[in-house]
């Protein structure tokens, strides 16, 4: 029980540099695979990582999700579910001042932090669909829509890298 405690510590921990790495391989080589309809048996190793590693990925997305939701953060993330928008109506007047949202709290920040993990979650849902149908005419389907999911975590990606230069630049000035 120790171990498994000790396991979900360090997990906990370092999960979001483990997805970091991971999205920034899978996102950063997925213009070379040569994957369609099916996992090739002579498939090139970018292929296989691709698929093992986004397999992982897929198992990061799902704990970053639920841990965050177990700690009770989703009216953080997800203010808008239950009606609150003060924080977020806030920011976003303050962004069209040249006013750089706080983070934290239930502003912009963390509302595109939800976002992406619902898009992390979605990505994953959709590869995994794909590997489980590949050789069916359903697995194209799934490849596209995973495809188009990916393009948009890809925004996310780098709307969070530039919330998260912004946060660092205003940290700085203080």
């Amino acid at each position: 029980m120790k171990t498994l405690t000790k396991l979900r510590e360090v997990l906990e921990t370092y999960q979001h540099l483990f997805v970091i790495l991971l999205t920034l391989f899978l996102v950063g080589t997925s213009g070379w695979l040569m994957m369609g309809r099916t996992l090739r048996a002579n498939a090139s190793v970018w292929d296989i990582l691709h698929v093992y590693l986004g397999l992982l990925a897929g198992i990061f997305s799902v704990t970053m999700l639920l841990i965050n939701m177990m700690r009770g953060q989703w009216r953080q993330y997800f203010p808008y579910l239950v009606g609150d928008f003060t924080q977020l109506g806030n920011d976003v007047c303050g962004l069209m001042r040249g006013k750089l949202p706080q983070a934290g709290g239930r502003g912009l920040f963390s509302v595109v932090e939800g976002i992406g993990m619902l898009l992390f979650v979605a990505v994953s849902v959709t590869g995994l669909m794909w590997f489980l149908t590949q050789g069916s005419s359903e697995a194209l389907n799934w490849r596209s829509y995973h495809h188009s999911l990916a393009h948009g975590f890809i925004v996310f990606m780098v709307i969070h890298a530039l919330f998260a230069m912004s946060h660092l630049l205003d940290f700085i000035r203080r």
